[in-house]
C-alpha cells in the first residue's frame, strides 16, 4: 500500500484510474494499492515491491512462492517473468480485485501460477512446512486488516515456512499497531527479523526468517548481490544497504546494553 495525496471517494469496491499512461487500484481512502506502467505492465512501479523483492538476498531460488493480497499482481507477475521456475499461489480475499486481473495483464492460471479467492489467514493455516517464501500485503477499505498481523498469524506464517524460508511483511509505517505488529512478528520468529524501510517512506517492510543462518552475514550478502544484480533491477543493491545498515545498528544497541 502506498500513500497518494488525491482524496478520493470511497466505494466499497475497488477503483481503477488511468493517468499519464498508467493504472493504478485504489480502495475507497487515499492510498494507491497497486500501479502499473501501461507500456511495461511488468515493472514494479512502487518503490515498496522493489523492496519486498529484497527476499532475493535471503532466498535467490524459492520452489514455492505464495503472497497474501493480490492488487495489480505487480509482484505476480515480476516473479512469473523472472522466477518462472518457482510455483506461485496468490490468495486474495476480495473477488472484485481479482475480477480485474485482465485489467492489469495477470497472466491466467496455468502450471506454477494460480490465484485463490480465500482469507489469506485460513490459507496460511492449513500451510505447514511447504512455502519458501511467503509474501503479506494484504490490506482493505480500512487499512491492515486484524487477522493478518495476529500473533496467531505470524506463528502460523512460520509453521507454514520450510527451514530456510522467508516471510516478506508491507507494514504501513504510521499504522498505530506497528511497534506491536513488530513485537509480534520477532516473538514469532525467535528475533531472527530485519526491518527496512522502503524509499517512499510510508511503507516498512518486514524479513522474518526460519532458520538459523538468518539473516546472513555480511560476506554472504554481498556475494548474493554480486550474483543476482545483473538478473534483477529492483534495486537489490539499495536494498542490501539498508539490511546491512540495520544490523549494524542493532549490533550496536546490543553492545550498548551490555
Amino acid at each position: 500500500m502506498f500513500k497518494d495525496s488525491q482524496d478520493l471517494a470511497a466505494p466499497d469496491a475497488p477503483l481503477v484510474q488511468e493517468a499519464n499512461g498508467e493504472l493504478s487500484l485504489h480502495f475507497g481512502f487515499p492510498t494507491i494499492q497497486s500501479r502499473m506502467l501501461m507500456s511495461d505492465p511488468e515493472r514494479l512501479v512502487l518503490d515498496y515491491t522493489r523492496t519486498m523483492m529484497g527476499f532475493l538476498l535471503f532466498h535467490a531460488r524459492p520452489a514455492r512462492i505464495a503472497m497474501i493480497g493480490l492488487g495489480g499482481g505487480s509482484l505476480v507477475k515480476y516473479c512469473r517473468r523472472h522466477l518462472p521456475d518457482s510455483d506461485f499461489t496468490a490468495v486474495e480475499l476480495c473477488p472484485e480485485v481479482i475480477a480485474l486481473r485482465d485489467t492489469f495483464g495477470i497472466p491466467q492460471d496455468g502450471p506454477g501460477l494460480r490465484i485463490v479467492c480465500a482469507d489469506g489467514a485460513d490459507f496460511v493455516r492449513a500451510e505447514i512446512d511447504s512455502i519458501d517464501v511467503l509474501l503479506v500485503d494484504g490490506f482493505n477499505s480500512q487499512g491492515q486488516p486484524a487477522q493478518l498481523c495476529s500473533a496467531a498469524f505470524y506463528d502460523s506464517c512460520h509453521a507454514a515456512l520450510r527451514q530456510g524460508g522467508v516471510l516478506v511483511v508491507n507494514l504501513c509505517a504510521d499504522d498505530t499497531g506497528y511497534g506491536s505488529y513488530i513485537g509480534r512478528l520477532s516473538k514469532s520468529f525467535a528475533d531472527r527479523v530485519v526491518v527496512i524501510e522502503a524509499d517512499d517512506g510510508d511503507n516498512k517492510i518486514v524479513f522474518a526468517g526460519k532458520g538459523g543462518d538468518f539473516p546472513p552475514t555480511f560476506n554472504a550478502l554481498t556475494e548474493r548481490l554480486r550474483t543476482l544484480e545483473a538478473k534483477h533491477a529492483v534495486e537489490l543493491d539499495s536494498t542490501a544497504q539498508k539490511i546491512l545498515r540495520q544490523q549494524q545498528s542493532r549490533r550496536g544497541q546490543h553492545r550498548k546494553r551490555r
